[in-house]
């Protein structure tokens, strides 16, 4: 049970200060890409060190194709994630609120300069990079344990600066519900493109990490 709250936290900070960022803070596209990335790396070195710091269902498939976490655990971790984007997105929401500001903005990810398969490319290509990395870094054949969640964060965060103005740069399934099932409309109609891509990108990752000598534990 611990890891699976482990996971929801990580989430729950995850969503919250990066989504945070955005709607309150109003950040620009690196400071936004920041606050994503450090609370990865934050999350990382706190209860990641319970639940190995997933805090995103691509992750958790990549880590279950790679054998490092059973399926039963998979799946709990994918639930414990998706409360708690749910929780950070009602949290934001409520702040927002208090402001006196709209709520309809909660930092939904959603592509609206290109169409479905161009986003779906893009989701793909940086949450195949990112899980690819998580993979090394964390292995114990080819990773540095002391400087792996610093590494995860860095990546994250240029991922999202990258791609920010075409996709909102999500990575990561949970992240983008919690806004879009508050929000609804084009954020949630195109939330499927946001489970695809990256579950598509967190497996491809996993094979190509094991290809290239990622051990199985």
């Amino acid at each position: 049970m611990r890891k699976y709250i482990s996971e929801l936290i990580g989430t729950f900070v995850l969503v919250f200060v990066g989504t945070a960022a955005v709607t309150i803070a109003h950040a620009n596209v690196v400071g936004i890409g920041l606050a994503f990335g450090l609370a990865v790396t934050i999350m990382a070195y706190s209860v990641g060190a319970i639940s190995g710091g997933h805090f995103n269902p691509a992750v958790t498939l990549g880590m279950w194709i790679n054998k490092r976490i059973s399926g039963a655990d998979a799946v709990y971790y994918v639930i414990s994630q998706f409360i708690g984007a749910v929780l950070a997105s009602g949290m934001v929401k409520y702040f927002l609120s208090a402001m006196g500001a709209s709520t309809a903005n909660l930092g939904q990810t959603d592509f609206t300069k290109i169409s479905a398969f161009p986003a779906l490319v893009t989701e793909a290509l940086v949450t195949f990079l990112f899980v690819l990395v998580i993979l090394f870094v964390t292995s114990k054949q080819y990773g540095n344990a002391s400087f792996a969640g610093l590494i995860i964060g860095l990546t994250l965060a240029l991922m999202i600066i990258a791609t920010l103005n075409l996709t909102g740069g999500s990575l990561n399934p949970a992240r983008s519900f919690g806004p879009a099932i508050l929000v609804g409309g084009s954020a949630l109609s195109h939330f499927w493109v946001y489970v695809v891509a990256p579950l598509v990108g967190g497996a491809v990752a996993a094979v190509v990490a094991k290809a290239l000598g990622s051990e199985a534990e």
